[in-house]
């Protein structure tokens, strides 16, 4: 598929705005990490919301998922739903075991 030259220099731009906010956010994890927020919960949580941004403008861009069509987007959200029921069956299981329980 042939693009035009303008067209190249608008996705080179966008690549080069992504680049600049992924350098951005990876010196804030870096100043985040040497912060303490209150709890490990807390720092844990911090450093997820900046990788879930940077991973949110990866997969947009680069990989092209903006421009996908909705069908893509619908697995995408599968995908996260099953993720989140795997982890939550084996936090489950985790705490119904009898020598972690929190009361002994």
């Amino acid at each position: 598929m042939a693009e035009s030259p303008e067209a190249v220099k608008k996705h080179v731009k966008a690549y080069m705005i992504v680049g600049g906010i992924l350098m951005v956010l990876t010196v804030l994890t870096v100043a985040v990490s040497k912060y303490h927020f209150g709890s490990h919960a807390m720092n844990i949580f911090v450093g997820l919301v900046i990788a879930s941004v940077k991973a949110t403008c990866v997969a947009a861009i680069f990989m092209h998922l903006n421009h996908e069509k909705k069908l893509i987007y619908f697995f995408l959200v599968i995908s996260a739903v099953f993720f989140a029921a795997v982890m939550a069956l084996t936090n489950w299981h985790f705490f119904d075991i009898p020598w972690t329980s929190l009361n002994p």
